[in-house]
């Protein structure tokens, strides 16, 4: 058996001209790039993870390293299992480890920024489950670039054992 053109079809293709279609096919192609641009950060994250918690736990955190590629600042993290999510700061003073949290985290192109146990990271609050080691917990992270323009990031984070990466002796688990 031999696959035929309908002739009306084959009339078409063999008629149409190329450079004819280039300018449409150029400003598709610009409107595409252009609106993926404005719907996704440029904003890379690693190693997404948070602490496990045990029944009755209301908080723990959440950790990860972020890379932007232009200026930009973390300014919101949403999630399905807490009802308050805060990016949050902790130093040492006089002594005590102080934590605070923080409207946004600015972020310097190409320049990684750890959230890491100790230091910068996501608080995870009036949580609505315990957290098991091993389950996968959904993240939407939301960024603002230097114009006020602002996009998510969803990120898949592994719940790692309650002890995972304690930052030291002087900072106890969240």
């Amino acid at each position: 058996m031999r696959a035929t053109l309908d002739p009306h079809f084959r009339k078409t293709i063999m008629t149409c001209r190329l450079p004819s279609v280039l300018p449409l096919l150029r400003a598709f192609l610009f409107l595409g790039v252009f609106a993926a641009g404005g719907a996704s950060a440029q904003v890379t994250v690693t190693d997404a993870w948070i602490r496990g918690t045990v029944a009755g736990q209301q908080a723990t955190g959440a950790f990860m390293t972020l890379t932007a590629a232009a200026p930009t600042a973390l300014v919101r993290v949403d999630t399905p299992v807490a009802k308050v999510a805060e990016v949050h700061a902790m130093a040492m003073s006089d002594g005590v480890m102080r934590m605070r949290a923080m409207p946004r985290l600015p972020l310097q192109p190409g320049k990684a920024v750890d959230l890491k146990p100790g230091g910068y990271h996501v608080m995870l609050m009036e949580l609505a489950r315990p957290l098991r080691d091993g389950e996968t917990v959904p993240l939407t992270l939301v960024f603002e670039d230097a114009s006020g323009k602002k996009s998510t990031v969803n990120v898949k984070a592994t719940v790692r054992p309650l002890t995972a990466a304690v930052a030291g002796p002087s900072v106890p688990p969240h």
